[in-house]
């Protein structure tokens, strides 16, 4: 009967549908940022490569690896061979540049990456899809398709100023992973016009499933070179926590905040609903129906409207947000280009905050309506 009723409250459970969407879609959402970021980082390297920093580094903005270490680096156990016999290493350097965006002309930090000859088979998903590879010893440049999307300049034959040189564009590539947002050089070309003399990072290939074991104990075994590493995998997922933690609890603070707003629209919109139906109640409870019932009764009719506004929510969430290309800063002070990822499990997490509002919402005017007074109610009527 509650349910059938609800097309002539159409306007109070309106009320309560689209409050509980808005506090679904902007959870979504804001989860839904943290979660791509996440993705993102994390997809970057894998277990069968490792990054070699400084010993006490978190990030490659404060490690310095000096150029007589990377000889030594590529005699130890554990790094993969090519078929020349030589060690599969990128000694690496990264520059932060100032790039306008695509978006509004302002400046903003990108990351300007210095590779070894061995950089492109240590990350085998990185493919050239415009273009072609920088040559060595030439001041060209390959950008990453994210980057190509957020950052004014970056088409193939354009000519960027960058340390009062002239840079030119002959290729992009994607890899769909952090990397997509950096720009590629030759290493010993970026390091001069940065009067950089040292590195920041060696990237290797591990031999085998072993390797990196190997690897971690000939460094501790080796007293001239104080290193740490650790899978490329884990140190960009290591790189994603602070920001996608932050955006988590972020999104979690707003969304309760707006809950507490639509938990009062519920219960503003149930009472008035109790009070409109106090006849109807008392009619059902003078035939026999007893509290239980009406405190259910009452329940589902919220429950259903939180359902409905969950579902409105989390499919405009997704229909708005999933795949949407962003950009933020990461640990190495430039900008990470990722998407939105609006996953199932974060469409279920918006619903059970939705069916949590209906739940606070419903309960006590489920539970007036249980403790009505079947003569009073009919004497008010």
């Amino acid at each position: 009967v509650g349910i059938a009723g609800l097309p002539q409250r159409l306007g109070a459970s309106s009320v309560v549908v689209v409050g509980i969407a808005g506090v679904v879609g902007v959870l979504v959402a804001m989860l839904a940022m943290g979660e791509g970021f996440r993705t993102t980082l994390a997809g970057t390297g894998g277990n069968d490569t490792a990054i070699v920093l400084r010993g006490g580094s978190q990030a490659e903005t404060n490690s310095v690896i000096t150029r007589d270490q990377v000889p030594l680096l590529g005699s130890l156990d554990g790094i993969a061979r090519g078929a020349d016999g030589r060690a599969l290493l990128s000694a690496e350097l990264s520059q932060v540049v100032n790039l306008p965006t695509l978006a509004d002309g302002t400046d903003a930090n990108v990351q300007f990456r210095g590779v070894g000859p061995s950089a492109w088979a240590l990350r085998p998903k990185l493919k050239i899809v415009e273009g072609r590879r920088f040559n060595p010893g030439l001041r060209e440049i390959v950008v990453g398709r994210g980057a190509q999307r957020q950052f004014k300049g970056l088409e193939v034959g354009h000519t960027l100023k960058l340390a009062n040189q002239a840079w030119t564009v002959v290729g992009v590539f994607e890899s769909g992973d952090s990397h997509d947002s950096e720009l590629w050089t030759d290493v010993d070309v970026l390091g001069p016009a940065y009067q950089r003399q040292a590195f920041q990072s060696v990237t290797v290939k591990l031999d085998g499933a072993r390797g990196f074991r190997r690897l971690k104990a000939a460094l501790a075994a080796d007293p001239r070179l104080k290193l740490d590493v650790m899978t490329t995998h884990d140190y960009y997922a290591k790189q994603s926590e602070r920001l996608a933690t932050l955006l988590s609890i972020l999104g979690k603070v707003i969304g309760a905040i707006m809950a507490l707003g639509a938990i009062f629209g519920a219960l503003n919109s149930m009472y008035a609903a109790v009070s409109g139906r106090a006849r109807e109640i008392a009619t059902m409870r003078a035939i026999g129906f007893r509290g239980l019932p009406v405190v259910t009764a009452v329940m589902l009719e919220t429950m259903l409207l939180a359902f409905l506004g969950g579902i409105l929510g989390a499919g405009i969430a997704w229909l708005v947000f999933n795949g949407h290309s962003v950009s933020t800063l990461g640990n190495n002070f430039s900008q990470v280009v990722f998407q939105f990822r609006v996953s199932p499990a974060l469409l279920w997490t918006g619903l059970k905050w939705a069916l949590a509002i209906g739940l606070v919402g419903g309960l006590f005017p489920a539970l007036r309506a249980a403790r009505m007074e079947v003569t009073d109610a009919l004497r008010a009527q």
